[in-house]
């Protein structure tokens, strides 16, 4: 996959080299082209010098290949400018923006990108957002037969009860994380964009589980 990452700190450029470690390609956007040394002389990938938001800059960067975008800068409103851009006028699938004030982390949601608060920051949390096929496993039993795991929820799941993925998956949904928060569902627990679902299931069953979650829900009426 080719991703494309605005802002070239700590946080970008240490995404950036995890990222093309395992396997993609990277660009790096920042406005200030002193900040590429924090990617090492190793780097293959492109360096961009240009405003993250700017569509010729993210042209330049590949942005029309591109299959993931993280803004990552110092600046909360030019993450979700960037972020908005590459969703909305490029398509790209996989956008992620961080953020250093957690209370506008609910308005950004809504524009449907996917935030992570700095305070809360992980790069695994990044990651997830960028490559989200597959199941992580966070936990096994002793046996090794039951695990915990994040599993990757297609966006046809969105507006349904956690009860009815339950149901249809043959998993128990252990807890959510939505906007940085951990949340235990309820009944009437309804999944929202975003959200990290995170589940208890047979170890040989994964591969079933993740099919499932990718798929969508069954019609209704009907399996």
């Amino acid at each position: 996959m080719h991703i494309v990452i605005m802002g070239c700190g700590r946080v970008g450029s240490a995404l950036a080299q995890t990222l093309e470690q395992q396997g993609h390609t990277v660009a790096v956007i920042d406005q200030d082209p002193t900040a590429f040394r924090r990617l090492g002389p190793g780097f293959g990938g492109r360096r961009v010098t240009g405003v993250g938001f700017d569509q010729d800059t993210l042209r330049e960067a590949g942005i029309e290949e591109a299959g993931a975008f993280a803004a990552v800068s110092s600046g909360d409103n030019s993450n979700i400018i960037a972020a908005r851009v590459a969703r909305e006028m490029f398509g790209v699938e996989n956008v992620a923006a961080r953020i250093y004030d957690p209370r506008r982390a609910e308005v950004y949601q809504r524009l449907g990108i996917p935030t992570v608060a700095t305070v809360r920051w992980t790069a695994d949390q990044m990651l997830r957002r960028l490559l989200p096929s597959g199941a992580e496993p966070l936990w096994r039993d002793p046996t090794g037969g039951v695990q915990l795991a994040e599993v990757h929820a297609s966006a046809a799941w969105v507006g349904h009860k956690i009860s009815k993925l339950q149901e249809e998956t043959g998993i128990r949904v252990a807890f959510l994380t939505r906007l940085g928060e951990a949340i235990l569902p309820t009944s009437q627990s309804v999944l929202q964009e975003g959200d990290l679902v995170h589940v208890m299931m047979r170890t040989d069953e994964v591969d079933k589980v993740e099919a499932s979650f990718a798929k969508g829900p069954e019609e209704e009426g009907g399996h």
